[in-house]
């Protein structure tokens, strides 16, 4: 419904505000009005690349402009045409109210539902602004311009009923009309930006948690983390934007698919705060109860009236969000039917002890990041592979990257680092946390880093292991040590220091000249994945295990040799077996998306000159 409310509210906000063009004021053709607020659409997502801060910083002086222009323009009709008005701030006019009207009271609460529109935005924009901000804001603020100018306008519409249809324009005098006019489009441009902000915050989080298919993020920001922009999102929000403006062409029947939407995001909200209050908080479910039917019982009210307008317009965001919980089950239900495929189908332990520590082939220098899902055990594409191919690296490490329902994952327990079999496989595991909120990404150092964590844990390893009963039960059992990324130059038996000033470092390299010279040009052209170049090297010191100072010595020379990435190029198929509608959608949903999502390899920021695909048909 948040992504569905980022279609419905730029075209209900430029519509609204154009409106007076329309009017008895100007008398601008309907054509003219809507081809205006097309083009200002169009405009608006364009400059969405720029950044939150960056449009935040042109049109937030308009806002302010615009909450006090309607608050003066209201002051001036409270005073002007009926100073009684200030009355109605009375809940007892509330009562009145339904008692005169009953019924069509009641429905008229589908229109009143419009009144608090853009508040479900402003709360979802919390990755972008403080809480604080937002609160103070709101309260000191927004909410008292616009209380003034709804009294304003009902103190006008108290003297001149006939001018109900654009009673917002009629009420601003001759005087004022366009300096305010001009101003209220530059504020509708405002409020659609908020709610397009949600929208990219939404998919976002949702693509960190496995529900959304892979797209490209881009963080416009190095102050303030939460402010992204994701273009494939932007262009299919501006078309589905300028589809409902031309569409539907009438503020009245988007006004009800926008309120139906809205509502709809305020009463999951709810009913999602009041799990908050039990599950976070801690809360008494007797205390997370009254909230819930408090609250309920008064956004029942508006739901029901809103419901009424589904066949006037509201079928537009029911359907709208329909086919984005579609997509959203097609991807997730795919994904996870891939992962319980890797999980049902892991290479066997004994295979691999069987094999020996040369794994039946050629063990050639460097080092293999194998990607996978599976936080245990060995991917089936580790045996794919092996049986495929020749040779394989010298020291291998199983990379599974996971985002764990929580917003931040503190650096000091970002890895995880275990050993998949005895000491002389050289096979190490190690499972990267982020939060949802992080930034998923190699920052130019993480080959660094992995390399760093796991000499880190062959030292530890080697104190932890005699005090346990059995020698290799710390080893390959499945048990993983956090190796925090703040601690890593705490041991002095592994020495780092900047490339340059490794003198005895290990300097031979199994890459030709070739390669060398075709991984620096590749780097000059994509200078984002340059990465940081460190040395490696051991001390001195005589008291180390020769054990671990061999397997050390022999991650430093994999280490220079370089670094490999190989993933998974998978192809997910449904069995023969399989209902027509599974097939439908894995067969074409699930495979549709894959192909047209980005690559894992390039969300990851793996270089694309390091990267090995090994090809899977997964028949799930």
């Amino acid at each position: 419904m948040v992504i569905g409310d980022g279609v419905i509210n730029p075209a209900m906000s430029v519509l609204s505000s154009v409106s007076m063009l329309a009017s008895a004021k100007a008398r601008l053709p309907e054509g003219g009005v809507l081809l205006l607020a097309c083009i200002i659409l169009v405009g608006l997502f364009a400059l969405q690349h720029c950044g939150t801060r960056k449009v935040g910083l042109l049109f937030a002086p308009v806002v302010i402009l615009w909450l006090l222009t309607i608050f003066a323009v209201g002051l001036y009709n409270i005073i002007y045409w009926n100073p009684k008005i200030v009355f109605a701030l009375s809940p007892h006019y509330i009562v009145k109210f339904f008692g005169q009207t009953g019924r069509d009271g009641w429905i008229s609460l589908g229109g009143v539902l419009l009144c608090i529109t853009g508040t479900e935005a402003m709360f979802a924009n919390l990755g972008h602004f403080t809480a604080c901000s937002v609160r103070l804001a709101f309260v000191s603020v927004v909410y008292p311009c616009l209380v003034v100018q709804y009294m304003g306008q009902a103190a006008y519409l108290s003297k001149n009923i006939s001018s109900l249809p654009y009673g917002f324009y009629d009420s601003i005098p001759d005087a004022v009309l366009w300096p305010v006019f001009i101003i209220a489009i530059l504020a509708a441009t405002v409020s659609s930006q908020s709610v397009i902000s949600a929208t990219f915050s939404t998919v976002r989080q949702c693509q960190a948690l496995g529900c959304f298919p892979r797209v490209k993020i881009v963080h416009t920001s190095k102050q303030i983390y939460g402010q992204i922009y994701i273009p494939e999102i932007n262009w299919i929000l501006m078309i589905l934007t300028l589809a409902v403006a031309v569409g539907f062409h009438n503020t009245n029947k988007i006004g009800n698919a926008y309120g139906l939407a809205a509502l709809s995001i305020m009463l999951i909200t709810t009913f999602l705060m009041a799990l908050v209050m039990v599950l976070v908080w801690q809360k008494n479910v007797l205390l997370a109860g009254a909230f819930l039917l408090f609250f309920w019982s008064i956004e029942a009210c508006y739901l029901s009236a809103a419901c009424i307008k589904i066949p006037q317009g509201g079928w537009f965001s029911l359907a709208l969000s329909l086919i984005f919980m579609v997509i959203m089950f097609v991807w997730h239900y795919g994904t996870r039917k891939k992962y319980s495929y890797d999980l049902h189908n892991k290479v066997p332990l004994k295979w691999i002890l069987g094999l020996g520590p040369s794994l039946g082939i050629v063990r050639v220098p460097g080092i293999g990041l194998i990607y996978s899902e599976l936080a245990t055990g060995v991917p089936s594409i580790f045996s794919h592979f092996v049986t495929n191919l020749p040779a394989f690296h010298n020291v291998l490490v199983f990379v599974c990257v996971k985002s764990v329902p929580v917003p931040y994952v503190s650096p000091e327990e970002r890895f995880l680092i275990g050993r998949v079999c005895p000491r002389p496989y050289r096979m190490y595991r190690c499972i990267v946390r982020y939060g949802y909120m992080d930034l998923q990404g190699d920052d130019g150092n993480f080959e660094n880093m992995l390399i760093q964590s796991i000499a880190e844990f062959i030292q530890m390893e080697a104190v932890v292991e005699p005090q346990l009963s059995s020698p290799d039960s710390f080893s390959y059992d499945g048990r993983m040590a956090v190796i925090s990324s703040e601690n890593l130059n705490s041991s002095s038996n592994f020495v780092v220091s900047e490339a340059g000033e490794a003198s005895n470092s290990v300097q031979s390299s199994s890459k030709s000249s070739t390669l060398q010279s075709l991984r620096s040009d590749y780097e000059d052209e994509n200078p984002q994945i340059r990465r940081h170049q460190l040395r490696f090297r051991i001390s001195q010191n005589h008291g180390i295990d020769p054990s671990v100072r061999e397997e050390l010595l022999d991650l430093i020379q994999a280490k220079e040799a370089g670094v490999a990435y190989i993933m998974g190029h998978s192809h997910v198929k449904a069995r023969r077996s399989s209902s027509f509608l599974k097939k439908l959608v894995i067969d074409f949903g699930y495979s549709f998306l894959r192909k047209n999502c980005r690559g894992p390899g390039v969300g990851l920021h793996i270089p694309q000159i390091s990267l090995i695909e090994v090809g899977m048909i997964y028949h799930v």
